[in-house]
């Protein structure tokens, strides 16, 4: 897809016949997607959900286990799912509109008293933080 990025940090101890045939199985074709480490060698790595959920686990475990390998540390993987506990794309532009109505179209003069329980009602600052 082209919203994915022209490279891709891989784990070595990931054969690249396996990522590509892993890359069928995942919502969107959206590999396991290094975002950031951290000096002590944690990463945050994004993840779409598999399709086949017979195949969820193994290719779960598969990808987990040479995530692991590849830490300096051989540390275990944590896995947390976002889609539980964070916002989405939706909610967050929604909010964003909610901002700008409040900042830039409402008179300030106006809507002074509740200003910040009309803040507060956007979620932006709730999203951002």
């Amino acid at each position: 897809p082209p919203s994915l990025p022209e490279y891709f940090v891989v784990p070595s101890s990931l054969a690249d016949q396996d990522l590509k045939l892993y890359s069928y199985s995942f919502i969107g074709r959206r590999m396991p997607l290094w975002s950031w480490n951290h000096p002590n060698g944690s990463a945050l790595v994004r993840m779409a959900n598999i399709k086949d959920v017979l195949q969820q686990r193994r290719i779960d475990q598969r990808i987990c286990n040479a995530i692991t390998r590849s830490h300096p540390l051989r540390s275990d993987v944590y896995k947390s799912d976002l889609d539980k506990c964070l916002p989405n794309i939706q909610e967050i532009q929604g909010a964003h509109i909610k901002l700008k109505q409040l900042c830039v179209n409402e008179p300030f003069e106006e809507t002074e008293e509740k200003w910040l329980s009309s803040l507060e009602n956007t979620r932006w600052l709730e999203y951002i933080r």
